[in-house]
């Protein structure tokens, strides 16, 4: 081989050798390609933005599996919002019924005929998975719990929940519930889609923020008598960083939500968690073992880790800017005959570091066409939808943002609209002529 064949090789060796010790290689090889997805010891799974719900990553994530205690979280939201709406009241004391008091699993010791009221009962539900505490608000809400878990099955339709389906207020088997008070006109079992438990959390994080304070609570004493107070399960609180027997579940951020166990469901846990303004939801299902081992939770923190580390939050569309071939629209009875616009608000996502995304103006749409005089600026004269391929899913999806008159026009005088409309009569006579020929 030539000597100067092998001394350009060995330059070209040197050179790239150089730019790697200098600056590094890239995270990514292209602005197309994703950072590497969690491997999760998990069924189904999901990650999900919760400001806008945006799906980060997601595995299996529609199918419809046993949720066990996560059902709990749509009897939260709906105990919640029967207290907003002045249905109930959180001072509210009430009796507790047979069916409470019958139930099994993690429960409080409900005995029938205690009296408490209804906050003392929603933070058993919230803080230590109580199924007693479950049934009762479940009761004071609906009349019954079968009754109750129609309202779940409605209001899940109204939320958007394809894969969910209820028949008690716990997640419980039916063959776990007490045998007087299983549902008669409601047929199954209860299932429900990591995707629809995101979308629930997403719900409750929007609609009842204020749960956030009772979930992230570590333990609660529910009766001055007891020995003990009752201990979150959520192990991945924030607050457990000081727990040395919990500490390494422990997760910067985390303050909610739900846990989830049964035989027949596996190891669940729907978890939120907000680090510099960002905040995620994951959802686990079908976690192989036992409760003491805490994998769910560990699997979750793969998730958040992938999450915050892997994506930045980037405006893909800043508010005031114009769109290109349509930065003013049509005016009528205007001194001009056009207005200046821009968009009213920016469009911001997560975007995979490295990863570029560019929206394309799929469709501008005026309030009225043509617009007309007077026109504020800053009035909203229509809108604007962009289309742009999601860099975690690859799908298609759409923004859609006000536009907003960018300076004022004050109506024209009869004398400027009287010899524009001659101008215009004439210019069109004219045009007409034209194309005769």
């Amino acid at each position: 081989m030539p000597l100067a064949f092998l001394s350009k090789r060995f330059v070209a060796a040197v050179v790239l050798a150089s730019f790697v010790l200098l600056f590094g290689f890239s995270s990514y090889a292209s602005a197309d390609e994703l950072p590497a997805a969690p491997q999760l010891e998990a069924q189904s799974a999901i990650l999900m933005d919760a400001e806008s719900g945006q799906i980060l990553f997601q595995h299996n994530a529609d199918e419809a599996r046993p949720p066990a205690s996560m059902s709990k979280m749509m009897t939260e939201f709906l105990v919640s919002m029967a207290v907003k709406q002045g249905r109930l009241s959180w001072d509210d004391k009430v009796t507790v019924g047979e069916n409470a008091a019958k139930q099994i699993g993690s429960r409080i010791l409900l005995a029938e005929g205690d009296q408490h009221t209804i906050r003392e009962l929603y933070i058993a539900l919230a803080v230590y998975s109580a199924n007693d505490a479950t049934v009762q608000l479940a009761e004071e809400v609906s009349g019954s719990e079968e009754e109750f878990a129609k309202l779940m099955n409605e209001t899940a339709v109204e939320m958007g929940m394809t894969q969910s389906h209820f028949i008690n207020s716990t997640g419980l088997d039916r063959a776990d519930m007490p045998e007087k008070f299983r549902p008669t006109s409601i047929e199954g079992e209860t299932t429900m889609s990591a995707k629809d438990a995101g979308i629930l959390a997403l719900r409750i994080i929007k609609d009842d923020p204020e749960f956030l304070e009772t979930s992230k609570l570590q333990e609660y004493k529910f009766r001055p008598r007891d020995k003990e107070p009752m201990k979150n399960w959520n192990w991945m609180l924030g607050s457990n960083k000081d727990n040395a027997t919990l500490r390494k579940f422990a997760y910067e951020g985390v303050d909610g939500l739900k846990t989830g166990h049964t035989t027949r469901a596996g190891q669940n846990f729907t978890g939120t968690a907000l680090r510099d303004g960002t905040r995620l939801i994951a959802v686990v299902m079908g976690v192989p073992g036992t409760t003491e081992q805490g994998k769910r939770f560990l699997e979750t923190a793969r998730l958040f880790d992938y999450g915050f580390k892997s994506f930045e939050k980037k405006t893909i569309i800043e508010a005031k800017a114009s769109v290109p071939e349509y930065e003013t629209l049509k005016v009528k009875k205007g001194k001009s005959t056009t207005v200046g616009v821009v968009t009213a608000t920016d469009f911001t996502i997560l975007i995979p570091k490295g990863v570029a995304v560019e929206p394309v103006v799929q469709e501008v749409k005026p309030t009225e066409d043509p617009l007309v005089a007077p026109i504020a600026q800053g009035d909203k004269v229509g809108t604007v939808t962009y289309k742009y391929k999601d860099p975690s899913t690859q799908e298609e999806k759409t923004a859609t943002i006000d536009l907003i008159a960018s300076e004022e026009v004050n109506k024209g005088s009869w004398w400027r609209l009287l010899f524009r409309a001659i101008g215009n009569f004439f210019s069109n006579l004219f045009q007409g002529i034209v194309d005769l020929f």
